[in-house]
């Protein structure tokens, strides 16, 4: 087993390269943060946009921080992790950093009333979907096997369950 001081530097990079660049550099280059009339003209969109902002965060780190310290590597393909992550959020739904990137993303659509943003969230979504079915998936079926198969049956790709999957029984 890996010390964990290189998975959690290696995460921290990762973190900052791949959803710093997606969740908070692309949607700034594409609206220049600049505050529109809110959707329909409902000033309750952008509280729901802060919501699902301050939401996807902690949601993100959490699951960033299970994978340096619980798993033992990063989610970056350069230092994979030893162990199948099922903990935390992990027991709520499969892909709880794409799901707290992309509602990241919407938040500051609602929040900036830029429908551009709601459009970039789509196809952002859409790319992670096709990265979570035609690689991630059958990767980890490859390396976690008989482990892997009960938790993807049990625990939705995108919609988290209202319940902690009880299979795994660590925080």
């Amino acid at each position: 087993m890996r010390s964990p001081l290189p998975p959690v530097l290696g995460s921290l990079l990762w973190l900052f390269l791949a959803p710093g660049s997606v969740a908070v550099l692309v949607p700034w280059m594409i609206s220049d943060w600049q505050l529109q009339p809110p959707f329909f003209a409902f000033a309750g969109s952008r509280w729901l946009g802060w919501f699902l902002m301050f939401l996807g965060v902690p949601v993100l780190l959490e699951a960033f921080a299970r994978f340096a310290l619980y798993g033992r590597g990063t989610p970056a393909p350069y230092m994979l992790t030893e162990r199948l992550v099922i903990t935390g959020s992990y027991r709520y739904v499969r892909n709880p950093m794409y799901v707290a990137i992309v509602s990241a993303v919407i938040g500051q659509a609602l929040l900036l009333g830029q429908s551009i943003l709601l459009m970039y969230a789509l196809v952002l979504w859409g790319g992670f979907h096709a990265c979570v079915v035609w690689y991630e998936e059958p990767s980890l079926r490859r390396r976690f096997g008989e482990q892997y198969e009960p938790y993807r049956a049990a625990v939705r790709r995108w919609w988290p369950r209202t319940s902690p999957w009880p299979g795994s029984t660590i925080a």
